[in-house]
């Protein structure tokens, strides 16, 4: 890239800093260009983020609280300049794009923080921590003109594209009902547990305080939180719902061209205060689309739960899978799992069927190439972030125990104020400045 469209760049995006005002989007680089990225988080999938998106392009900054992690990437890109800070990270000058790939809580303000300085931003799922979060977040992200994506990589894939067009192209009729499971948490991680009454000495690589960051002050007890056992922890993660199930409604909403859910009801073992339940079943109201019957059902089971065996109208020696989607159609059923392909049912009547024949593509590079111009993000946050509402909505219905009638325009659950804090939390004092209003 040139001095000189570098320097406008970053004088636009220091422009950008004040309040939104105007619609001017950041320039989309020139293709011969390599993206300057900044990685934010860079253990675990923040590493393979790194590494993915890095192919072709330069990173350039690199951040982790965790200093063993960040030093690992160091060595990876040793001219990339080090942060426990994500804040000062994004002072550097050279930066034209972010990853976020942070525990779910330090999502938002550190992709809002990257928008409002005109950064490119993929983050990972889910996209944030609360409903309010996501709005804020896709609103910025058109508002500023930013290639933007969120990390569900199984969405560019030829599985779910195969599974979408069938659904689209009526191969099963206008769908009446969906079923969605996972495995998780189960093995991967535990949930439905007591915070422990004790305080462990913080290791010297961590910076515990930055690792909190918006969320509320808690004492450090090893292995509880960090490095991977937050997810089950409402303070950091969004349960086993916000991490898989942005991955597992994708193709739901996509295939199906859903919008705000009118109706959010959830079943499951008392709520926790703190951490998320063993096990949730989540249903969902939308109204009708073109590809569904006037009022479409969406259920989610967790922990292992699945819907009943006989609605799938799969063969008795069907396997099944521990994380899939099951749509009912008026002409019969399509199942997708995760990794599993799609296979209709009931399989002797679709015998003569043959599925497209699709490809994958890179979901990481796709996000760099847009940015280059190349090619267009498949789950910029006009997308990713009404199916981070939707889907983070099953959680505000569990943790309240109501009947949530979802007014999307106004972000209300109509009649349940106990709602409202699940639905916008407040940051931690001394982070008031990295709130989304």
């Amino acid at each position: 890239m040139s001095h000189n469209r570098r320097t406008f760049l970053h004088r636009a995006a220091a422009c950008s800093v004040a309040p939104f005002i105007g619609t001017a989007a950041r320039p989309v680089l020139a293709a011969a260009d390599k993206v300057q990225i900044a990685c934010i988080g860079v253990g675990g999938k923040g590493e393979s983020d790194m590494l993915e998106t890095s192919t072709g392009n330069a990173v350039v900054a690199i951040c982790d609280v965790d200093k063993d992690r960040l030093d690992k990437a160091a060595a990876r890109f040793p001219n990339a300049r080090k942060y426990t800070d994500w804040r000062k990270l994004l002072e550097q000058k050279d930066i034209d794009a972010v990853t976020v790939s942070t525990p779910d809580h330090t999502h938002a303000p550190a992709s809002m923080a990257a928008i409002r300085l005109g950064k490119h931003v993929y983050t990972q799922k889910p996209l944030t921590h609360s409903v309010y979060e996501a709005r804020k977040l896709s609103e910025a992200a058109a508002m500023k003109g930013v290639v933007t994506q969120m990390g569900i990589q199984h969405h560019a894939t030829a599985r779910l594209k195969i599974a979408v067009k069938t659904v689209q192209d009526g191969v099963i009729g206008k769908v009446s009902e969906v079923h969605t499971w996972t495995d998780r948490p189960g093995n991967y991680w535990r949930q439905g547990l007591t915070r422990p009454d004790k305080t462990d000495p913080v290791p010297a690589n961590l910076e515990w305080d930055q690792w909190l960051g918006v969320a509320p002050v808690r004492p450090y007890v090893q292995a509880l939180y960090h490095p991977f056992h937050w997810r089950g922890w409402w303070d950091f993660g969004t349960g086993a719902l916000g991490d898989m199930g942005c991955h597992i409604l994708d193709p739901v909403v996509q295939a199906l061209d859903l919008h705000a859910p009118s109706v959010i009801t959830a079943e499951g073992p008392p709520p926790h205060p703190d951490s998320g339940p063993q096990w949730c079943i989540v249903h969902w109201e939308f109204p009708g689309t073109r590809y569904t019957t006037e009022r479409l059902r969406l259920h989610w089971y967790e922990s292992g739960k699945q819907p009943p065996r006989e609605i799938f109208k799969a063969p008795a020696d069907w396997k099944g899978s521990l994380n899939g989607v099951l749509f009912i159609g008026e002409k019969g059923n399509l199942f997708v799992g995760f990794p599993e392909m799609p296979e209709l049912f009931p399989r002797e009547q679709f015998a003569a069927h043959k599925f497209p024949d699709l490809q994958d593509n890179n979901h990481y590079l796709q996000w760099t190439n847009a940015i280059l111009g190349k090619e267009k993000a498949s789950c910029p946050f006009s997308y990713s972030g009404p199916l981070t509402e939707t889907v983070l909505l099953g959680n505000v219905a569990y943790r309240t125990g109501k009947k949530i009638e979802w007014d999307t325009k106004a972000l209300q659950a109509r009649g349940v104020p106990q709602a409202d804090p699940f639905i916008k939390r407040a940051y931690r004092q001394g982070w008031e400045a990295e709130s989304l209003s």
